[in-house]
């Protein structure tokens, strides 16, 4: 008995089953909420063994109710005898025999209160809760009290009927939706809409959802969608101007021409309205997010912006100290819509999925909704996926999921409500499988009959979801036919009034509002681009015995001793400063200043190189501390070091979501190697190198990505510049213009110390791509003085060489970036060239420094020009600067000089695997940058 009662304290607790980990307590560090459902009591544990039969039929309907519950509008799910339904196979056959359900059924529509319940009551209220138009999937939790807060939930008494004015509501934004689409087809019937018609009970369930969460004192919704029923659901319930749509299609733009932004396609477009409920304390302002046409890449996005947000509400931010009464996911909700094809077939999906739940990515738990067409592009199901529902990938986080009837409004409502409960107990994602059908094609203008005409035999020849509802309305007395009329009337002569004042349409910019509103255009003659970023001797020495305080009876790692004492040593010298020691004081500075840090990855805390150490871990117990959060002084920011899972594409794209959220963080995603973000190339092609043209989204996000040809092979060589440079809209020749990211080469730690002080010093935000060092990263040759770091210093484009006193007497002038630097200066010397041959670093690559790089040809007018790169010739640098130093040659007295190469030929692979081969290319470059002097 005693041990039946430690075990059933465990499992309510979540004791038994559990992932290992740190004993973290650091910034940003969630652990898992505490919940409790109440065990099975002494006399239902009884109950359960006596009646265990019963209890197998229950536990039976539960599981496999689904299989033939009516949630396919269009009836075409091939679906078998469930036999599993059937409680004759569990030996029950007669019906009319009453049990004691008590603790095998809950509630029973409160016929428990007999005492007694006959077989046959029993099975018709679990088929009227299993088997019906929503169908539960819950069963599979290894969390019992998830499935024993299900089973109650839903067992406990039935579902009350909607009021009136709900049902009215229903209505009113379902005929509205219908009317909308009917009007684009009629007014623009070239347009590719990507309409929600056969889906339009999507709007009714996010209203439903919006509602119970703004009564439950959620303040924020982060929502985020493809394009299916875009246009309806922003101009129904977001609030989104007709007119604004209407200037869209009609070719205007969405944002003021004068920002010079591209803008993007009607089916991008945003809204975040501030929405009023009944019943509730505040106004609930839904986010809608703008997202690329890459189908759920947006999702891990809007995951990042929620963590943000929550963070930025939490009072008490940066003493790091959480308030009692405001936990993850209590004021901001995440809301992900998808398509069934793109929620089984994208893997974004599973990688978002997989970040839900960890200690440094969770936001109190997403409400997924998936509307699902049962077809992709023209590709029907059983070619789209190998599992019976486009949901099941869900289950690798073991999220509860709701199959429901998209032909009935009411029931989608409730499914989602009951989604929404769920998620505020248990604060994890939940997943609702909305099924639906697509009235037209992919887009109004294919015929879609090509490929499925049964399909669309019983599509068309079905009454519209709105007009079922009217029905539906109409019969129990709740609307009549006149007020039908009156509604859709009313809502298609706004329609026409909205048309008319489109043609005067002037658009207004949204970017600089709330949290953003202390920041400029970048565009502007307000941006500030180049701010001193150098701080005071003593703040630095202050920040960097920070940074290795070691809090009393903590046990480091012995080894850690040693770069405890280097890092104190550098810094009292004021000499010999390495990167690790360099980011720490830029880190702490920026913290003394309110800024808050976050630099997510693989590893962080430590550093794949082994070179940070920003966290420690105590060697006896696990404990985790991160000293620059513990002692720099009251008001300070807060460092938080998210190690990740081993993602790119979720990873990135949810750092680029806290991007967005608030200028006053320092967003950092650090790869563990810089060939690592191609699999991430989709948020960096339409998040963070266009995501402020098209949508004037500003972010500060900085990617670290260690980049150097060391024999390392392949794939852990090369950090691809080549690619970020061609992102750019760096112009050819110079002139004014707005950089859209800067791609930056670093080689001194003061340099890497300005870059990541200038992120926030400047009054507007832009990413910073960084091809980090590996080998320099301790290297005495890269690091640098306390000088180089003090007031009136920042960071320089263009590096000169130290070496050259008289640039008019050099016979060599070589132009390159990175590491290769020390590697050719080293053989320079060796060779006794120093006085013949300059190397000048150009640092920062994007935007192109013209005017640095003009004085230095200008200086070393006589000398030979030569570019010299380690990387092939069709990747790293050489193809962005080439065509650019021409430009400025141009300009030049000596305007007939060439820029020669020196480095690698093309080739399909960053770097060979061969040692020898290596070392080969390696002598054979110092040979030829050298050659003839």
């Amino acid at each position: 008995m005693f041990l039946r009662r430690s075990l059933a304290k465990f499992r309510r607790n979540g004791l038994l089953t559990s992932r290992r980990g740190y004993q973290d307590e650091s910034f940003g560090y969630r652990k898992p909420r505490p919940f409790e459902v109440d065990d099975y009591t002494e006399h239902q544990l009884a109950n359960r063994t006596l009646n265990a039969a019963l209890l197998r039929y229950a536990d039976s309907v539960r599981l496999h109710g689904h299989r033939a519950a009516s949630i396919d509008p269009l009836d075409l799910l091939e679906r078998d005898p469930v036999a599993a339904l059937d409680p004759e196979r569990y030996g029950l056959v007669h019906r009319e025999k009453e049990y004691d359900v008590d603790g095998i059924v809950f509630g029973l529509g409160g016929k428990e209160a007999r005492g007694m319940v006959s077989l046959g009551e029993m099975e018709e209220w679990l088929r009227s809760v299993y088997v019906g138009r929503i169908a539960y999937e819950f069963m599979h939790s290894p969390s019992k009290a998830a499935r024993l807060w299900f089973a109650k939930h839903l067992e406990s008494a039935p579902s009350a009927p909607l009021p009136a004015e709900h049902k009215l509501r229903i209505a009113k934004l379902l005929s509205e939706s219908e009317v909308f689409e009917h009007f684009l087809q009629t007014k623009f019937p070239n347009l590719k809409r990507y309409g929600g018609e056969g889906a339009e009970s999507m709007i009714a369930g996010l209203d439903g959802l919006f509602a119970v969460g703004a009564a439950a004192g959620v303040e924020h919704i982060i929502l985020c969608m493809p394009h299916r029923g875009r246009l309806a659901l922003l101009t129904g319930l977001l609030e989104y101007s007709p007119a604004a749509l209407f200037h869209k299609i009609k070719g205007g733009s969405e944002v003021p021409e004068e920002l010079g932004a591209t803008a993007d396609v009607i089916s991008h477009l945003t809204a975040a309205p501030s929405l009023v409920y009944q019943g509730a304390a505040k106004s609930i302002k839904v986010t809608m997010l703008p997202n690329p046409s890459h189908l759920e890449a947006v999702n891990p996005v809007a995951m990042g912006k929620t963590r943000a947000k929550q963070y930025s509400l939490l009072r008490d931010l940066f003493s790091g100290a959480d308030p009692a009464d405001c936990k993850l996911g209590d004021k901001v909700m995440c809301v992900q819509l998808h398509g069934d094809g793109a929620f089984t077939g994208q893997g974004v999906v599973m990688e978002s999925l997989g970040l839900s739940d960890l200690p440094h990515y969770t936001s109190g738990g997403s409400v997924h909704i998936v509307v699902n067409n049962n077809i992709g592009y023209t590709t029907p199901s059983t070619s789209a996926r190998s599992s019976l529902y486009c949901s099941d990938v869900a289950k690798m986080i073991a999220a509860p999921v709701l199959h429901v009837n998209g032909d009935h409004p009411e029931d989608v409502v409730r499914a989602i409500q009951t989604a929404f409960t769920y998620r505020q107990h248990f604060r994890k994602d939940i997943v609702v499988d909305l099924i639906t059908y697509r009235r037209w094609g992919h887009n109004e203008l294919d015929e879609p009959a090509y490929t499925q005409p049964l399909m669309y035999e019983k599509i068309r020849s079905r009454k519209s979801v709105p007009k079922l509802y009217e029905e539906k309305l109409e019969a129990e007395g709740v609307l009549d036919a006149s007020g039908v009329n009156d509604l859709r009337s009313a809502y298609k002569d706004n329609l026409e009034k909205e048309l008319t004042e489109s043609a005067t349409y002037t658009p207004v910019a949204d970017h600089l509002q709330e949290q953003w509103s202390s920041m400029v255009w970048p565009g502007s003659a307000e941006a500030v681009r180049d701010p001193e970023t150098g701080i005071s001797e003593e703040t630095l020495k202050q920040v960097a015995q920070a940074s290795v305080a070691i809090p009393e009876g903590f046990e480091i790692h012995p080894r850690l001793q040693r770069h405890v004492k280097q890092r104190l040593e550098s810094v009292d010298s004021g000499k010999g400063i390495d990167f690790g020691t360099a980011e720490a004081m830029a880190f702490g500075s920026l913290m003394l200043e309110g800024y808050n840090v976050r630099i997510s990855g693989q590893d962080v805390g430590r550093g794949t190189f082994s070179h940070r150490h920003a966290m420690l871990v105590d060697q006896k117990t696990e404990r985790v501390v991160v000293p620059l959060n513990m002692s720099l002084g009251e008001g300070q920011g807060m460092l938080e070091l998210a190690n990740s899972s081993l993602s790119e594409f979720g990873v990135l794209g949810f750092e680029w979501g806290v991007s967005i959220d608030s200028p006053r963080l320092l967003p950092i995603w650090e790869s563990q190697f810089g060939d690592f973000f191609n699999g991430a190339q989709i948020i960096i092609d339409t998040f963070v190198s266009s995501g402020e043209s098209k949508w004037l989204r500003q972010s500060g996000l900085v990617m670290l990505l260690p980049h150097g040809l060391d024999g390392a092979g392949p794939e852990h060589s090369s950090a691809r510049i080549e690619r970020f440079l061609q992102l750019t809209n760096d112009p050819y020749q110079k002139e004014s213009f707005n950089p859209n990211m800067h791609v930056i080469n670093v080689t001194t730690s003061a340099q890497y110390f300005h870059l990541l002080r200038r992120q926030m010093k400047r009054n507007y935000r832009k990413p910073l791509i960084v091809a980090s060092p590996k080998a320099l990263l301790r290297a005495p040759a890269a690091s640098s003085s306390l000088a180089e770091m003090t007031s009136g210093t920042k960071f320089q484009p263009v590096l000169a060489d130290p070496s050259i006193s008289d640039p008019a007497s050099v016979k060599r002038l070589i132009l390159l970036t990175g590491k290769f630097y020390y590697i050719l200066a080293r053989e320079r010397d060796q060779r006794k060239l120093s006085s013949d041959v300059a190397i000048v670093r150009i640092e920062e690559l994007a935007p192109f420094p013209f005017d640095a790089v003009k004085d230095v040809l200008s200086a070393y007018s006589n000398a030979e020009l030569v570019w010299a790169q380690e990387e092939p010739k069709n990747q790293g640098a050489y193809p962005h600067v080439a065509p650019r130093i021409a430009s400025i040659l141009a300009e030049l007295p000596t305007g007939s000089k060439e820029m020669k190469y020196v480095g690698r030929k093309e080739s399909p692979v960053p770097a060979v695997a061969v040692g020898t081969w290596h070392a080969k290319e390696a002598k054979q470059l110092l040979d030829e940058a050298l050659a003839g002097l």
